[in-house]
């Protein structure tokens, strides 16, 4: 992929993401428990919906960072329900990738496996912030897998925000914005994203305690 380009359009991404957070309008909260909330709005993208997550996890933003980093090899795998197979297509810069993920079926099997080919960012902010920034992209090298589901992740990804005061605690900020592509029932999409979420908290408070404690 040419480097210029990609660039270009992951920056895009990172804005978007950063207005996304900065939007307090049109938000509907539609799952709250154990300190993490989830709401949605219609997204702009395409006809489904954008889902945020937020709640505090007990870790370092270092540590809550290594547990949720797109990395070969890396923790996500090892705990996140919802990840199966994780691979680098294309190193552009230690930034910048295109990255395969493939996810399990879902839903008592009505969502079967899925695969994403994504364009992600990892950026830092001075205020300690690490986000990761991500968006599909097509790629030579990664064509539509038998047994996959090709879906496609619009303008997603997470912000591990410190918390002033609060070293061992991290404020966590995710956005989901996934078209699951196939034939689906919406509601059937719209039930397993906002339980799907907040299970994403409770198993990552854990493996961030299990990895390091």
């Amino acid at each position: 992929m040419d480097p210029a380009l990609a660039a270009q359009m992951s920056e895009a991404v990172a804005e978007k993401m950063l207005q996304y957070r900065r939007d307090t309008a049109g938000w509907k909260i539609c799952r709250e428990g154990n300190g993490v909330s989830v709401s949605w709005r219609p997204s702009v993208e395409f006809p489904g919906n954008l889902y945020r997550g937020e709640g505090i996890v007990f870790g370092t933003p270092e540590e809550v960072w290594d547990c949720v980093k797109p990395a070969v090899g890396g923790l996500r795998v090892k705990w996140d329900e919802n990840v199966n197979g994780f691979e680098i297509i294309e190193s552009i810069t230690d930034t910048l990738c295109v990255s395969r993920t493939s996810t399990p079926s879902a839903a008592m099997k009505l969502i079967s496996p899925r695969d994403f080919v994504d364009l992600v960012l990892i950026k830092r902010y001075e205020d300690g912030t690490i986000s990761s920034n991500a968006s599909h992209v097509e790629h030579p090298l990664c064509p539509p897998k038998p047994g996959f589901v090709r879906g496609f992740n619009h303008p997603c990804g997470c912000f591990c925000e410190p918390l002033p005061g609060e070293p061992t605690k991290t404020h966590l900020v995710t956005f989901f914005h996934t078209d699951l592509s196939g034939y689906l029932p919406q509601n059937v999409v719209e039930s397993f994203f906002p339980r799907s979420m907040t299970r994403f908290y409770a198993n990552l408070q854990k493996a961030v305690k299990q990895f390091h404690d």
